[in-house]
C-alpha cells in the first residue's frame, strides 16, 4: 500500500512501450516481491535498476526496513512512491519466479504483460502442509544423526517433535502475523517432548531429541543478509535485519527452557559428541539441506543444486575435523567458504536469493546447540543465584564464544567470497 507519494503524470514517450506511471508501478510490485521474500539488498535494487533501464528511464531505489521507495524519471518528468514493506520472509519460488520475469518480459517486447505475471507470483504459496511437514521431521533426524545419534528410537523421537512443530507453525500462521509465535511454538513444543523423554527416562540421547527440532528454526538468511548490509554499510537496514533474526532465536530459546520447564525439566547436559563416519554424515547434511530448501519455498526441480553443494562443504569440514585435527570454527569457515564461492554465480544464473541458497547448504553447521545451552545456563544463573555451582558462569562464557566463533567463521566464508566474485565480475540483468 502506498504511504507517500509524488508525481509528475506524463504520456509514454515517444520510443517507449510503457508510461511512467504504470512503469513506476511495475517497479514497485517487482522490488516489493524480491525484497519481501529474501533476496538480497543489492541484487534487488540493481534488478529493479536494470528493468527501469530497459523500459527505458532511470530509477533509484532505496531500500529499509519498514518500506521501501523508487524514484524514477525519463530525463523530464519524474515520480516517486513510497510503499510499506517487511523484508522479514523467505520464499525462493517468489524471487526466483520474479526475476526471471523482470529479465525476459522487456527483452520479449511483453511488458504489458508484466503487470499480470507479478500478480500472479504474488499469489504464490508457500509448500504443501504435507511437505513442510515432511521435511522438518527429515531434517531434524537429521542433524541428529550429524551430531551424533546412532539409535532408531532417537531418530523417530527427533523425528516426531521436528514434524508436529512445524505441523503447528502452519496451524499458528493464520492466527496471528507475528512473527516470533511460530517459531516460539514449535520450540515450545520441542521442550515439551524433551521433558516428557527426560521424565520418562526413555533410552535415548535425550539432549538431542529436544534441541534438534529447535535448530531447524534458525533463520539464517536474515542474518546473512543483515551482515552482508552491515559490510556493504547499509548500517539501519542491516541492524534491523541481524536483531530481528537475534529476537527469533530468543524466541525459539525461550520457548524450549519454558517447555522444559513445563515438564519439570532441564535441558541434559553436553557430552563429547562421538565422531559420525563420513557415510552416515554426508547424506544426512544433504537430506538437512533439503529440508532447509523446503522451508524457503525452493522449487523441487531446483533442489538438488544446494544439495550437492551442501554435501561437498560437509565432506569438506569433515576433513578437516576428522583428518586435519581442526577446529570447528576451522572447519564452519571451510565448508562456508566453498558454499561462499560455489553459490554466488549459480544463485545469480538462476535468480535465486543467495542469503537462502547459501544457508540452506551450511544449516547442520550452526551452533545452536552451544546457543540454547547457554540459554539454559543463563536460567540456571539467575534462579540459583549465589548456589550457583562455581564452574556454570565460566561454561556460559565458553558456550556463548563458542557460538559467536562459529556464526562468524560461517558469515565470513559465505559473504567474502561473494563480495570478491561481484567486485571482480560485476552482475548482469
Amino acid at each position: 500500500m502506498a504511504i507517500a507519494e509524488v508525481s509528475e503524470d506524463g504520456d509514454a514517450p515517444s520510443g517507449r512501450d510503457v508510461a511512467l506511471p504504470e512503469a513506476l508501478d511495475l517497479l514497485i510490485r517487482a522490488a516489493t516481491l524480491l525484497f519481501v521474500n529474501g533476496q538480497t539488498t543489492e541484487r534487488a535494487k540493481k534488478s529493479v535498476e536494470d528493468l527501469a533501464h530497459s523500459f527505458g528511464f532511470h530509477a533509484a531505489v532505496f531500500l529499509h526496513w519498514d518500506d521501501l521507495r523508487i524514484q524514477i524519471s525519463d530525463g523530464v518528468a519524474s515520480r516517486s512512491e513510497t510503499v510499506a514493506v517487511n523484508p522479514s520472509g523467505v520464499h525462493m519460488g517468489i524471487v526466483a519466479a520474479t526475476m526471471r520475469e523482470m529479465v525476459d518480459a522487456p527483452r520479449d517486447g511483453a511488458a504489458a504483460t508484466l503487470r499480470s505475471r507479478l500478480a500472479e507470483i504474488e499469489k504464490m504459496a508457500p509448500v504443501s502442509t504435507l511437505r513442510l511437514v515432511v521435511m522438518a521431521a527429515a531434517g531434524a533426524a537429521a542433524l541428529a544423526v550429524i551430531f551424533g545419534a546412532a539409535d532408531i528410537v532417537t531418530l523417530l523421537l527427533v523425528a516426531l517433535s521436528g514434524g508436529a512443530g512445524a505441523f503447528l507453525r502452519r496451524q499458528l500462521a493464520p492466527i496471528s502475523s507475528n512473527p516470533f509465535l511460530q517459531p516460539f511454538g514449535a520450540a515450545l513444543l520441542a521442550g515439551v517432548v524433551g521433558a516428557i523423554v527426560v521424565d520418562l527416562h526413555v533410552g535415548v540421547v535425550q539432549r538431542l531429541v529436544a534441541l534438534c527440532p529447535c535448530m531447524i528454526l534458525v533463520p539464517g538468511p536474515h542474518l546473512l543478509n543483515g551482515t552482508i548490509d552491515l559490510m556493504r554499510a547499509r548500517i539501519a537496514l542491516g541492524a534491523a535485519r541481524v536483531v530481528y533474526a537475534n529476537l527469533i532465536v530468543l524466541a525459539i530459546c525461550t520457548g524450549l527452557l519454558v517447555g522444559l520447564a513445563m515438564g519439570g525439566a532441564r535441558l541434559p547436559a553436553s557430552g563429547d559428541a562421538p565422531d559420525v563416519p563420513l557415510v552416515y554424515d554426508i547424506p544426512a547434511a544433504g537430506v538437512a539441506v533439503a529440508a532447509y530448501g523446503t522451508f524457503f519455498s525452493m522449487p523441487w526441480r531446483l533442489l538438488p543444486i544446494p544439495v550437492a553443494i551442501g554435501m561437498l562443504a560437509h565432506a569438506a569440514r569433515w576433513l578437516v575435523l576428522s583428518v586435519g585435527a581442526g577446529s570447528a570454527p576451522m572447519g564452519a569457515l571451510v565448508a562456508c567458504s566453498i558454499v561462499g564461492a560455489m553459490g554466488t554465480p549459480i544463485a545469480d544464473r538462476l535468480r535465486l536469493p543467495f542469503a537462502a541458497l547459501g544457508f540452506a547448504s551450511v544449516v547442520s553447521l550452526i551452533p545452536g546447540a552451544f546457543l540454547f545451552q547457554m540459554a539454559g545456563e543463563l536460567v540456571d544463573l539467575v534462579s540459583l543465584g549465589p548456589k550457583a555451582p562455581s564452574d556454570l558462569l565460566p561454561s556460559i562464557v565458553a558456550n556463548g564464544f563458542s557460538a559467536f566463533v562459529i556464526i562468524l567463521a560461517m558469515t565470513l566464508g559465505l559473504i567474502l567470497p561473494r563480495m570478491v566474485i561481484e567486485r571482480s565480475f560485476p552482475m548482469d540483468p
